[in-house]
């Protein structure tokens, strides 16, 4: 079938065209319950049964019902089809950017906003390639290898959350990023060996930006100091600046200025103990001809 001169898929309820809501955002909540209001009244308006609309959108008739009773979160493709079926106008289509704002998990969009903000961000990653760092497959590896399992749903949304946070690298002016980055998470071969290389591959590129300082902690290092986890530290235009790391203060951020200190130390020795920046893009590259 077709909409506007376009193919439209039906659709099987594994790939239906929204996202699960997260049950702790009450603010994300009550803008996909007013988005799913404005769809049902408009369809009701021009007399449009949901078995109907779904049919002419390429939808089930229970993915139109979970989305009208803000239990899904449409996805934009879908606004714009549902906005051309019902005659909206334009006002559907234009519930894109509301809901682009609450398409990912709070947790993430809150990162991401602090991340948006940062004049400077600096990451110690211990057992994973930073999410900032990874491609698409090797987040979507990631994510399907956690117990309990995400649906195949969750995982795609959480890769796109993690690509979405990635226009950090776009920003202008440019934030100054540094990264340091265990030896043996670059030697794991995450979602298989062309997965494996093309992250290697993105790890250059990145790491061959001006604003971007990549640096690699070798496994011959018999000790240094960030041993104890993941350290990650923010710093903001008006002076402020917020922390975390695995082995300090529980794990949980802080803006508090003598905690920040310790960080600041930690993650100063941590790159001091690390390649450096071209050795680091060295070993990378030899790396990826082992491959």
């Amino acid at each position: 079938m077709t909409v506007d001169g376009e193919a439209v898929r039906l659709k099987t309820e594994a790939d239906e065209p929204g996202w699960e809501v997260d049950p702790d955002d009450e603010w994300g909540l009550a803008i996909i319950a007013t988005v799913g209001r404005q769809l049902k009244l408009r369809r009701e308006a021009v007399g449009m049964r949901a078995a109907e609309f779904g049919t002419v959108v390429g939808y089930g008739e229970d993915m139109v019902y979970k989305i009208e009773s803000g239990k899904r979160i449409p996805r934009p493709e879908f606004l714009d089809r549902a906005d051309e079926a019902l005659g909206a106008g334009g006002l559907l289509s234009a519930m894109k950017e509301d809901v682009a704002k609450v398409r990912y998990p709070k947790k993430v969009r809150e990162l991401a906003q602090l991340e948006a903000q940062a004049v400077e961000i600096g990451v110690y990653e211990s057992h994973s390639v930073n999410g900032l760092l990874q491609t698409p497959d090797h987040a979507r590896s990631l994510f399907e290898a956690m117990q309990p399992p995400y649906s195949p749903d969750e995982v795609e949304r959480m890769v796109a959350a993690r690509m979405a946070r990635r226009s950090v690298f776009e920003r202008a002016p440019a934030p100054a990023l540094s990264f340091v980055q265990e030896e043996a998470a670059l030697r794991r071969p995450i979602g298989g060996r062309m997965a494996w290389r093309q992250q290697l591959e993105h790890l250059l590129e990145v790491g061959r930006l001006h604003n971007v300082v990549l640096q690699v902690m070798p496994l011959n290092s018999e000790t240094h100091s960030g041993l104890d986890g993941r350290i990650e530290m923010l710093k903001f235009g008006d002076g402020t600046a917020v922390g975390r790391s695995d082995g300090a203060f529980n794990g949980r951020p802080t803006s508090d200025p003598k905690q920040l200190r310790v960080l600041e130390l930690r993650y100063g020795t941590i790159r001091a103990q690390a390649l450096s920046p071209g050795e680091s893009l060295a070993f990378i590259e030899q790396l990826l001809g082992e491959t």
